[in-house]
């Protein structure tokens, strides 16, 4: 039975897509079968993995208010053993039009249950904000990854998104885990970058991963050539650091 993580931040440019298209292809990398849900209407995960953005007729939009199958919106990517339902703009929508549907909050959750047998690992990329979009995939997942930027403002609004993982865990889905806070952007030439390492392991321990992702120019240029890192530079540090974050999820499960 495969395991759903949600990879989520309510801030914008903490590395949460860069993370979900670059966590799924090491995984599959490492011969996990992987499918990566793009909840996000900027849809970058998408086209990061190799999409036409424009050319999606069934996408995330369509599975999550059920006017289609998960399975008819799955296509490859092109990372081997990577799967992804993309996104397309129009998800945009989709807070509007759930806002007086029932249960509303379970529609991403009935809708790719089915497909967790069928996976090792199903990611979903949030979008950067605390709305439907973003619980519907909380609620649907068993644990989420929070990324935080090694940055001045990297705890300012982490409470929150604590806090609403916690409404969740208590309202709709008691079995939500956090699988861990995965420190981004590093700069270990920044005093900056290492007080805040420093004060998100004292304050969060054990829910801190090993594992910290590196400045990397090879990452930041990757996705304008629609490929994950994987493909685009596999000798790089950035593929070293989510290899390095693929295998120490694999071991945190199989524990």
């Amino acid at each position: 039975m495969g395991k759903i993580i949600a990879i989520a931040n309510q801030k914008g440019g903490v590395g949460k897509t860069t993370t979900s298209v670059n966590l799924a292809a090491s995984l599959g990398a490492l011969e996990k079968k992987v499918l990566l849900i793009d909840a996000d209407p900027q849809a970058n995960a998408s086209s990061g993995l190799g999409m036409d953005v424009d050319t999606i007729e069934i996408g995330s939009y369509q599975v999550i208010e059920h006017s289609a199958e998960a399975k008819e919106a799955i296509v490859a990517s092109n990372a081997p053993n990577v799967d992804l339902i993309p996104a397309h703009i129009d998800l945009v929508a989709i807070e509007i039009e759930l806002v007086d549907k029932e249960e509303r909050e379970y529609m991403l959750k009935k809708a790719i249950v089915d497909l967790k047998s069928e996976y090792d690992y199903i990611l979903i990329d949030c979008a950067p904000s605390l709305g439907l979009l973003t619980l519907n995939a909380l609620t649907a997942a068993d644990s989420v990854i929070i990324p935080i930027q090694c940055e001045y403002f990297a705890l300012e609004g982490l409470g929150k998104l604590l806090n609403t993982i916690k409404s969740v865990q208590k309202i709709h889905n008691q079995a939500l885990d956090i699988e861990g806070m995965l420190l981004t952007m590093f700069d270990s030439r920044l005093r900056l970058s290492n007080q805040v390492v420093e004060e998100v392991q004292k304050h969060f321990s054990d829910m801190v991963f090993d594992t910290i992702i590196q400045r990397n120019v090879r990452l930041g240029e990757a996705p304008s050539f629609g490929e994950s890192i994987i493909n685009y530079d596999v000798s790089s540090k950035g593929a070293a650091n989510y290899l390095s974050l693929a295998k120490e999820l694999i071991k945190k499960n199989e524990l």
